[in-house]
């Protein structure tokens, strides 16, 4: 990667994407904390799905209901806009009739924006807003970090930073892949904003079959010596870090080790080579993002945007 291209780890310029029901004015104010680690600019974005403004009976496009819809969400950006200007934000906002991943990823593109929030709304199962296939082709193209944004339950958490700060307390999720080393970069860049780390890797019990206990043994004291140098690499940026092992099955343990550590939000990277980088999207990040209460911020691999709104 040449410097012209390299990515920036600083999130300065934030992409919210939002319809509103399932993420709210108050979601971005908690976000605004990433102000104390460099975030200068809020892009707010509505895409209105086609489907929402075809009429009945296939009469055609309603181009009324699409006007009365942009003008909906004009109101409510305009109403936001107001407070972000209070607080010494800049602020842009996109209003589009389109389709969510490609629009997103086109407006991120040219606003060269540094982190996607998109929202989950939970009901009585789990179900995206926008729907789960549009979440994970959202990460699967972005070169951008993604945050899926989720209000935590009010008994999840013991303290009120929480509802503040999502970052306070971070569960890191590691495999020690080149996207999961860029997630350390990116919580280095927010010291000032991530007070707590949890470093969890999930060894496999595949690992362990047939083994002697003294190579057991020597397995664990060689993953923990890893783990241990991704804490001393936080806490030299005077982030407090704690590391585990755990042995099982990845989202299960994750999501364990969240709940014992009453995890804030969960990071994890997702790799940029293509037989990783499916295997991981198809099955950890997604059911994390799917069966999680916790919001989750996936950190891509560092490459070009070449390709991103193709």
């Amino acid at each position: 990667m040449n410097n012209k291209n390299k990515r920036s780890l600083v999130f300065r310029k934030m992409m919210f994407v939002t319809q509103f029901e399932e993420l709210g004015f108050g979601a971005l104010q908690s976000l605004l904390v990433l102000r104390g680690a460099g975030l200068e600019h809020v892009i707010l974005l509505n895409v209105i799905e086609r489907d929402r403004v075809a009429m009945h009976r296939g009469l055609g496009y309603d181009k009324d209901e699409e006007r009365r819809l942009k003008e909906q969400a004009n109101i409510r950006f305009i109403d936001w806009a107001e407070s972000l200007f209070e607080t010494g934000m800049e602020v842009g906002d996109y209003i589009v009739v389109g389709n969510v991943v490609s629009d997103t990823l086109e407006a991120v593109v040219a606003e060269d924006a540094d982190l996607i929030v998109i929202g989950q709304r939970k009901r009585k199962m789990i179900e995206f807003f926008y729907s789960g296939d549009d979440i994970i082709e959202l990460l699967r193209r972005s070169h951008r970090p993604v945050l899926i944004y989720k209000e935590l339950e009010s008994n999840s958490c013991t303290d009120t930073c929480l509802a503040d700060n999502p970052f306070c307390r971070t569960l890191l999720a590691v495999d020690w892949s080149p996207a999961c080393l860029l997630a350390v970069e990116y919580l280095k860049t927010m010291k000032t904003v991530v007070q707590d780390v949890s470093v969890i890797h999930v060894a496999s019990p595949k690992e362990l079959k047939g083994t002697s206990s003294l190579d057991i043994q020597k397995l664990r004291k060689e993953k923990r010596g890893r783990l241990e140098e991704i804490c001393e690499a936080l806490e030299a940026e005077g982030i407090h870090c704690r590391s585990h092992l755990y042995v099982g099955e990845p989202v299960t343990e994750i999501l364990r080790a969240a709940k014992e550590f009453n995890a804030s939000m969960i990071v994890m990277g997702s790799s940029g080579t293509s037989v990783w980088r499916e295997r991981w999207i198809g099955s950890t990040p997604r059911t994390i993002v799917e069966k999680s209460p916790y919001p989750a911020l996936i950190i891509p691999h560092a490459k070009e945007d070449t390709d991103q709104a193709e």
